[in-house]
């Protein structure tokens, strides 16, 4: 009797572990995505290849710009020149798939 209610009890306390670690796993996916911190560096748009919001998932907002060389920078979207960066950058994608000039015109 005392060992099948160890391991009725057992068996409860897994659940319980495996059901609340449920919202951390998905949070921690996302989090791929999200950023810890905003960076203050001005990237030339030639060597910017892609630039985006964080994902809705994302406590904090920034926006993030890829530069030629896989390099991801977390910028603050109340920056003007972050703002104004994302503007022209989904201008220059509008009907295509990759960004025209000045965008993504220099080498890794």
């Amino acid at each position: 009797m005392k060992t099948l209610l160890t391991l009725l009890f057992l068996t409860l306390i897994c659940f319980l572990h495996h059901t609340s670690a449920g919202p951390v796993a998905v949070e921690m996916v996302v989090m791929g995505a999200c950023c810890p911190g905003y960076n203050q560096t001005r990237i030339p748009k030639a060597r910017v290849k892609h630039v985006a919001m964080t994902p809705d998932g994302c406590t904090d907002k920034a926006v993030v710009v890829t530069t030629v060389c896989n390099k991801k920078f977390c910028i603050d979207p109340s920056w003007i020149w972050a703002r104004n960066l994302l503007k022209e950058f989904k201008k220059s994608t509008a009907g295509s798939t990759s960004p025209r000039a000045p965008f993504n015109r220099s080498r890794c």
